[in-house]
């Protein structure tokens, strides 16, 4: 008798059990103008992009107004979006590009500074006793943000959760939705490629060739 009940009955709007397929109607009815789906959406959807935006600031303050920016472009482009990955994904791209902005005009200098030795123990010798120091300080910072800005996204946002904001791993990679093993391996080519990049720029030493040795004498 259920099943003859379900035959007669309309079709149901997707539901909770099928939240994919809800999404995509929501995002459907939000495209052709329907303002209700898109604050479903909006609602929906806030707190993850918000927490997403605190965790690659480091800056709740400030994640609060680029939120607001996130879901303005997401408004406006919403023609955009083709379905393709989820919505949810399209989201983090936008608020993903909305941070770089965000990093190179005001992130703290010195705080990425702090942290450029998560990328490489070996300093310039003798800077910090400069006098112009803390100018040069200030440039490297500069420059790591701008090689930064050069990483794909998943590599970027890896090694801001992990070595900007020393995320645990295990909370670094829930808020991404990868694995342990996952992030661990974009973290690890981040760092690489950020060496590399800084080695290349003249603002590491190159101990390639050093490695090498020592490893031949071992």
């Amino acid at each position: 008798m259920g099943s003859l009940l379900q035959l007669l009955r309309p079709a149901p709007a997707p539901s909770a059990a099928d939240p994919e397929a809800r999404e995509a109607e929501l995002v459907a009815r939000a495209r052709g103008g329907d303002l209700e789906a898109w604050s479903r959406l909006y609602q929906e959807h806030f707190d993850r992009v918000f927490r997403h935006l605190a965790y690659l600031t480091g800056d709740t303050h400030a994640a609060e107004d680029l939120v607001q920016e996130t879901f303005a472009r997401a408004f406006v482009g919403l023609a955009q979006f083709e379905g393709r990955g989820s919505f949810a994904g399209w989201l983090r791209g936008i608020a993903v590009n909305i941070v770089r902005k965000h990093w190179r005009s005001r992130y703290r200098g010195d705080q990425a500074m702090d942290r450029l030795e998560v990328v490489s123990a070996e300093r310039s010798a003798g800077t910090d006793a400069d006098p112009e120091g803390a100018h040069l300080r200030q440039k490297r910072a500069e420059v790591l943000l701008a090689v930064l800005d050069t990483l794909p996204a998943p590599l970027r946002e890896a090694f801001v959760l992990c070595d900007l904001q020393e995320m645990p791993v295990q909370a670094a990679a829930a808020e991404l939705g990868v694995s342990p093993g996952n992030l661990r391996v974009r973290a690890t080519r981040a760092r690489a490629r950020i060496r590399g990049e800084l080695v290349r720029l003249g603002w590491l030493a190159d101990d390639s060739h050093a490695e090498e040795r020592d490893h031949a004498g071992a």
